[in-house]
């Protein structure tokens, strides 16, 4: 039998990455984090080691250091080619040296090197980083450590330089042979109600009476199979605020470190109007490549991705406005679209499309999104119907800043909502085509259902748009504010509103306040919300505001290597290397100087493995899911850059997203459910026809519905559209967010039917089917 020390990958090598270990503090929206990669060499040889780990798009990377025999070795930040060449110099000269660098091609996954590290020691690498944390619909603060890195399909005969490509060797999840613990403090001065996770943690534990801080940690044994999501709730969220922070007293004043930074947070309160727009043009740009037969989340009778994706395009058709224009894409290796171009929203058009819906299946092959986003902006613009882009995927392309600069070249024609779907979604893609165009995006993981989020996102694409935006200042004499954040074009209701921005000249006293507002147009009406805040900036020794105001100008300005202008890559470069915020253009590096001799003997690569289900592991089949990365060509008989393949989180069997692998597995009929089956009747017009589907799903008989109709001179399709507005508001109205829209279009299509006889329908209504709505729906 071969012999080996310490953990070992499949090939019988030692594993040089032992444990990580995360720290996580939240107060109110804000997220520090420290995460430590414990390493060990249990060879008798110099190892270089690298570990590819995903991050968050929103993540600002300030600091990186070495703990190496008890010595901190503190990286700088540096232009990334001179960074890696001195990573590479080093190394070969004997000399330890570590190196933290983003992908060439995406935010949202980081590289860690480690070079010579000598037989029998023992490194500590830290990262930091803060992050602005998301606002839920349900008012959540929603924080991710990401732990899946799904594959990054490459382009057709695309080659790139990418840390992905590393052939990250494979173990089963129960072999991982490195541990992942987390401790998280949280603090809100508003006070906690509660927190949820997705993964098993310890008792909450309230540190103050008044319950404003609680500690949380990670229970042991996490195995790398979903990301670890926290969700905060605070007695209240939405309190408007202006934080100052102070600079660093060494940096020079009218510098992006020296000078105070501002934090502003506004929480607009538009009214709602019911009036939603009528016109738009609705493309629906649906990933169908061979992962979306995955399950939706790891619980027995999950619906496949494809399933949920299909019931979310139907009640999209069903909810969309008469009047407006539609159309939609499936993609994968190449893409299909419904119609030759938008068509007219119309019971025919709309019964064409839904009829296509039921048929689509995840048989693309991979995941290119390039061309079909190419193909739907060539098309002509259709006048008074702005373009409205809803895009789905649950893949990642290689090529993220190429899709992300496609979207903002053609930002101002259009809006993009975006929804990743399932664990290790690109949230550098999702994130960023949404916010370059003015959209939102939502992810879609373990338990959440697709349904909900999506035709949220088609309510706030319906709101009447609010112009006129404009940020105001009041400030003392000889005080300005200089805005980091690009200035905000769109706002939607019940959504938070972040902005950096740097105070520039001499602070005043510190009894001075100043004064930002917020201005806008609704339906021309103008609307401004105001904040008071104090000039008197506070210290943090972790320039928590610097960091995320330098991230949030890195972030409108940084698109790769290969696609960011000369001027803005200048600018990316000299606020992250001021700020020591990460970019695509710098890198952390660290040397080992100290060392007395350099490092003897040859070196040995070794690449941290990368978890895959145990079921997996044993099969040859190809599977699809949530976290292996690509397998070797040697082991799949396919070239590496064509095939993505990851594992579901239950191991079941999936389709390849090869393009020439064709999903064998059954669908479930669309429409299981009653409440689908009463939408799936639905017309385009909102109205339902009485017959004997109908029937069967009220549970009252034709005849008896007959018999019971209240007023003969309103027809029976009102007379059914009653009956079906009040069954929805009966049996679903915890699903009320999905059906909302489509219902609101039946009341609508009732009042031009029905009259002053719609009180007598739904009474009538409520008796027959045993039910208690309140005629208050019916308002028109």
């Amino acid at each position: 039998m071969e012999g080996s020390c310490g953990l070992i990958t499949l090939q019988k090598k030692p594993v040089a990455l032992k444990s990580i270990s995360v720290t996580l503090s939240i107060h109110e929206f804000v997220a520090c984090v420290s995460a430590t990669l414990n390493y060990e060499n249990e060879e008798k040889v110099p190892l270089e080691a690298s570990f590819v780990f995903p991050m968050d798009e929103d993540s600002a990377v300030y600091s990186f250091e070495a703990l190496v025999d008890g010595k901190k070795i503190v990286a700088e930040l540096q232009d990334k080619m001179e960074a890696q060449h001195k990573y590479e110099d080093a190394i070969s000269q004997g000399q330890e040296a570590y190196l933290l660098e983003e992908d060439s091609d995406s935010r949202d996954v980081f590289c860690c090197n480690v070079g010579n590290l000598q037989p029998g020691s023992k490194v500590e690498l830290t990262l930091r980083y803060v992050q602005e944390l998301p606002l839920d619909a349900d008012g959540a603060l929603r924080y991710v450590l990401p732990a899946i890195l799904n594959p990054r399909y490459h382009l057709s005969g695309r080659l790139e330089d990418s840390c992905l490509d590393i052939k990250t060797p494979l173990v089963p999840l129960d072999e991982l042979p490195y541990t992942l613990s987390m401790v998280a403090t949280i603090s809100s001065q508003h006070g906690i109600q509660r927190v949820h996770s997705n993964c098993p943690l310890s008792a909450v534990a309230f540190l103050a009476d008044d319950k404003t801080s609680a500690q949380v940690s990670l229970a042991e044994g996490h195995k790398f199979d979903r990301d670890v999501e926290l969700l905060i709730y605070y007695r209240e969220v939405h309190s408007p605020r202006v934080s100052v922070e102070a600079g660093m007293l060494e940096k020079k004043p009218d510098s992006l470190m020296g000078d105070p930074s501002v934090m502003v947070s506004f929480y607009p309160n538009i009214p709602e109007d019911e009036a939603s727009m009528t016109c738009g043009e609705f493309v629906f740009l649906m990933d169908c490549s061979g992962s979306m037969q995955c399950p939706m989340n790891n619980q027995d009778g999950s619906q496949s991705r494809i399933e949920a994706a299909q019931e979310t395009l139907i009640l999209l058709l069903k909810s969309l406005p008469i009047g407006c224009y539609f159309n939609i894409y499936q993609f994968g290796s190449s893409y299909k679209e419904f119609f030759p171009e938008s068509v007219k929203y119309t019971q025919q058009t709309m019964e064409e499309a839904v009829n296509r819906v039921k048929l689509m299946r995840a048989d693309l092959g991979g995941t290119e999104i390039l061309a079909p986003l190419q193909n739907i902006y060539r098309k002509p613009p259709i006048s008074g119907h702005p373009l409205q882009l809803f895009v789905f995927t649950d893949g990642e392309v290689s090529d993220t800043f190429s899709v992300i600069k496609e979207v903002q070249s053609n930002g101002n024609k259009h809006r993009c909502f975006s929804f990743g779907i399932g664990e290790g979604a690109s949230t550098s893609l999702i994130k960023s085509i949404a916010r370059v165009s003015g959209g939102t995006s939502e992810f879609i993981t373990g338990k959440d259902r697709m349904q909900p989020k999506v035709l949220r996102s088609l309510k706030h694409s319906l709101q009447p748009a609010v112009e006129d935006i404009s940020l105001s200042w009041n400030l003392p004499p000889g005080v300005s504010a200089n805005l980091l954040s690009p200035e905000p074009t769109v706002i939607f209701r019940g959504q938070r509103l972040i902005l950096y921005a740097r105070l520039t000249g001499k602070m005043p006293a510190a009894e001075a306040t100043g004064e930002v507002g917020l201005k806008y147009t609704l339906q021309d009406k103008r609307f401004e919300d105001k904040l008071t805040f104090s000039l008197q900036p506070k210290p943090d020794a972790d320039l928590t505001i610097h960091r995320l105001a330098a991230k949030s100008f890195i972030q409108t300005k940084d698109l790769g290597l290969t696609q960011t202008p000369a001027m803005d890559k200048k600018d990316v470069l000299k606020i992250s290397i001021e700020s020591g915020v990460i970019s695509s253009f710098t890198a952390f590096i660290a040397i080992n100087k100290e060392l007395k001799k350099p490092v003897q003997g040859p070196r040995v690569y070794r690449e941290i493995p990368r978890p895959v289900l145990y079921k997996a592991f044993k099969s040859p089949r190809i599977l699809c899911g949530s976290g292996a990365p690509l397998l070797h060509a040697q082991s799949l008989g396919s070239t590496y850059s064509s095939l993505r393949c990851s594992v579901s989180m239950m191991g079941k069997p999936c389709s390849s997203n090869n393009s020439r692998t064709k999903s064998k597995s059954s669908h479930k009929v669309i429409g299981g459910t009653k409440l689908m089956q009463l939408i799936d009747l639905q017309k385009a017009n909102g109205s339902w026809d009485l017959n004997e589907d109908l029937t069967k799903i009220l549970g009252v008989s034709l005849e008896d519905l007959l018999a019971a109709h209240p007023a003969q001179h309103v027809d029976l399709s009102g007379w059914a559209t009653v009956l079906a507005v009040v069954w929805l508001h009966t049996h679903g109205k915890d699903q009320k967010m999905e059906w909302e829209l489509l219902e609101r279009k039946a009341v609508a299509w009732i009042h031009t039917q029905a009259g002053s006889n719609v009180p007598t329908l739904v009474k009538t209504a409520n008796t027959l089917l045993k039910s208690s709505v309140d005629p208050a729906v019916f308002a028109p």
